[in-house]
């Protein structure tokens, strides 16, 4: 084991941890140790696909060490998590003196918090005619609810369902304060972000 080689991995992990950080749930970077492939996962911030250290490295990874002649940096491609959340990957080769592939980072950018926003966005600007409509139709939808609650989250560096009982009582008492628990079944939409119960949708409202 070169020395050479270990001291850019030990500075590429400085720089996947610094980088998950920045991006707190939203971004999963993967440091691969390409000189043991049947371990080579070495480190991981904001574990998104459920990888740890020790794991094997992927495809990709193996592809790298099969061809010296692989691209050095494979970038925004698609991808997606285990759960089907769509992502976009980016993945870094690291050689050493040699020019061997020693080692990669991979960056994954969660994309499905984006990708609804964007769509909201977009069914926001868009006009049908010029007739105003109904009073009751500019209520927040369920759809706006839902974005409501993953950026609240986003915004203290976890997912609606992780967010601790003190922050989700006041997520839930502010959705309530702006409109957004007017919309019909806006309380069964609330609890399935959450990952609660309903009863505790309504305790959260009771509770200051």
């Amino acid at each position: 084991m070169s020395d050479g080689d270990e001291l850019l991995l030990r500075e590429a992990e400085k720089i996947a941890h610094a980088v998950g950080r920045m991006f707190p749930g939203l971004c999963e970077v993967v440091l691969h140790d390409l000189r043991d492939p049947a371990h080579a996962v070495r480190a991981v911030e904001n574990p998104l696909s459920g990888r740890a250290p020790g794991d094997p490295a992927t495809e990709l990874g193996l592809a790298r060490l099969a061809d010296p002649d692989f691209p050095d940096v494979v970038q925004n491609y698609p991808n997606r998590l285990p759960d089907g959340r769509p992502v976009k990957s980016t993945s870094i080769g690291i050689r050493n003196a040699d020019g061997a592939y020693v080692g990669a980072l991979c960056l994954n950018l969660d994309v499905s918090l984006l990708t609804e926003l964007a769509a909201v966005a977009q069914r926001l600007t868009r006009t049908d005619d010029t007739t105003a409509p109904p009073a009751d139709t500019l209520r927040p939808s369920t759809s706006a609810l839902h974005v409501a609650a993953q950026e609240y989250a986003a915004a203290r560096g976890c997912k609606p369902r992780e967010l601790p009982a003190r922050d989700r009582g006041a997520l839930v008492r502010q959705l309530h304060s702006d409109g957004f628990l007017d919309v019909k079944h806006a309380t069964r939409v609330l609890a399935g972000v959450l990952g609660v119960s309903r009863a505790t949708v309504y305790n959260d409202l009771r509770t200051s």
